[in-house]
């Protein structure tokens, strides 16, 4: 071969390759092209939960209350869904308005907005699992020139695993009304509820699926991939397995060994994250479930924690035999959010050698002791809140206060608000006056600011109507770094009220 048609050939391959080359680095999607165009790979869209990203043009989330947060500018905004879905959104922190069978390119903004910078929160709507419709997120259009903005993530995340009723089966928004959602929203963390309808905590030969096995992967199907646990780190996970088992003859034994097998798989996946394993509210495998956080902690898993929910429901809170209905998802709440709350901080290394920490932080109360059998639910609102006899005077208010836990540096505490008078109450806010420099950093049930020693709480959405001679409670976490006085001169609407 002459040494002129060898150079030809090598330049033809190189030639080849350079176009391969290309070619190659023309169909890699580049993530700096991509943030800012509302595409599924934006780098300002957050997806919370368990979404397959493994096609970077649509986006599915897996298993219930994954959702997408993320900022915009300009005045509309746009989803792009491949085929029909209902789905809830909610645009700068508004109520969330739901979306049945939409599909193709669906305007969020019929009406839009002011020009500026916008929030947007997209969920899929979810029922026994499974979503209503076709739930793939093919990105967003926005206006010309517009953009996306980096999402404000809450920085830290907790997970909720169960069967249809942590899924909100039976209540108004399924997942967005169901206590995971809800205990999120109100402690101000990122949320996901990992849920099956009808799911089991052990696999059965008539085909029970084991929540517990798809815990490790991506979605509910059993072909599903596994889950790369690399995508985010859990800082709290609550477990309410249980109801669906007995019903399939899962033995007492065989639950109690799968829950603590179980817990120790979420442990190796989380190794700094809270759990929490719940009595199930029908008290299903009640000593089971206790027996096997039990015999967790006794091998040196101090962040283990057994939540007894006798008494939680109240007696209208089912809608059926089993599923909380709205009220019932509320009350599991107020009591759940101060019990996951008191231990959503910075927890031990869960081994036999680590010893608790010793230095409380500044917002949350620490943990003190190890957990013991019983469930540690001393945190959590009274089952009757105090109450009060009609003020004297008739102001038409009363209000008990109580602090109903304490330790080095802060405390827990629970106000009940009584009409006393003769009239309902549309809207309420309690100010009191704390005289030893306590500062509130978080509350449930109530919306509040405070000044100096000034705090003022004001109703949520759901708990602003206070009929004559009834009572509404709130609660709130505060610090106390000295000593901890009563407060004075609460007034409801301006109006002074009778403490006890």
């Amino acid at each position: 071969m002459s040494v002129s048609r060898s150079r030809s050939i090598v330049a033809a391959g190189a030639a080849c390759l350079v176009a391969m080359l290309a070619a190659a680095l023309i169909a890699l999607p580049s993530a700096q092209a991509a943030t800012g165009d509302g595409s599924p790979t934006d780098a300002n869209i957050a997806f919370v939960g368990r979404w397959d990203r493994s096609n970077s043009t649509a986006y599915v989330p897996n298993w219930a209350g994954a959702y997408l947060r993320t900022g915009f500018t300009g005045t509309t905004v746009k989803l792009r869904q491949r085929r029909t879905i209902d789905l809830y959104y909610s645009i700068d922190g508004a109520d969330f308005r739901y979306l049945t069978n939409v599909s193709g390119t669906v305007n969020l903004t019929p009406t839009p907005l002011r020009a500026g910078n916008h929030t947007l929160v997209v969920s899929y709507r979810v029922v026994a699992g499974s979503y209503t419709g076709d739930a793939v997120f093919q990105g967003l259009t926005l206006d010309s020139g517009a953009r996306t903005l980096p999402a404000a993530v809450r920085p830290r995340l907790i997970e909720f695993v169960g069967d249809s009723i942590t899924l909100g089966t039976t209540s108004s928004r399924t997942a967005l009304t169901a206590y995971g959602w809800l205990t999120g929203e109100q402690l101000g963390t990122e949320h996901t509820q990992l849920g099956y309808g009808g799911g089991c905590l052990v696999a059965t030969a008539d085909g029970c699926v084991s929540v517990a096995s798809q815990f490790l992967r991506t979605g509910y199907s059993a072909t599903s991939p596994a889950w790369d646990f690399t995508r985010y780190q859990a800082d709290a996970v609550v477990i309410n397995l249980g109801t669906n088992d007995r019903s399939h003859g899962v033995s007492g034994a065989d639950f109690q060994n799968q829950y603590a097998t179980f817990i120790r798989t979420v442990r190796g996946r989380y190794p700094r994250a809270a759990i929490f394993a719940l009595r199930t509210f029908s008290g299903r495998y009640a000593a089971e479930t206790a027996a096997a956080v039990t015999t967790v902690t006794g091998g040196g898993d101090r962040n283990v924690f057994y939540v007894d929910t006798t008494g939680w429901l109240p007696a209208d809170g089912l809608s059926d035999s089993v599923h909380p209905n709205d009220a019932g998802h509320r009350a599991i709440t107020a009591r759940l959010a101060p019990i996951v709350a008191a231990k959503l901080t910075t927890t031990p290394t869960p081994t036999p050698t680590t010893p608790p920490p010793t230095t409380p932080p500044t917002t949350t109360p620490p943990v003190t002791t190890p957990p013991v059998t019983t469930p540690p639910v001393t945190t959590a609102p009274p089952t009757t809140p105090p109450v009060t006899t009609p003020p004297a005077g008739g102001t038409g208010c009363g209000v008990g206060y109580a602090v109903t836990g304490q330790w080095q540096g802060g405390f827990q505490g629970e106000v009940t608000i009584r009409n006393t008078g003769a009239t309902p109450i549309d809207g309420w806010t309690l100010q009191w006056a704390f005289t030893d420099g306590q500062r509130v950093s978080q509350a449930w049930n109530a919306s509040y600011t405070q000044s100096g020693g000034t705090v003022r709480a004001t109703n949520v959405s759901w708990n602003g109507a206070i009929a004559a001679g009834a009572t509404v409670s709130f609660g709130f976490l505060a610090d106390a770094t000295g000593a901890n006085s009563r407060p004075a001169g609460f007034a409801l609407n301006g109006t002074a009220c009778a403490v006890s």
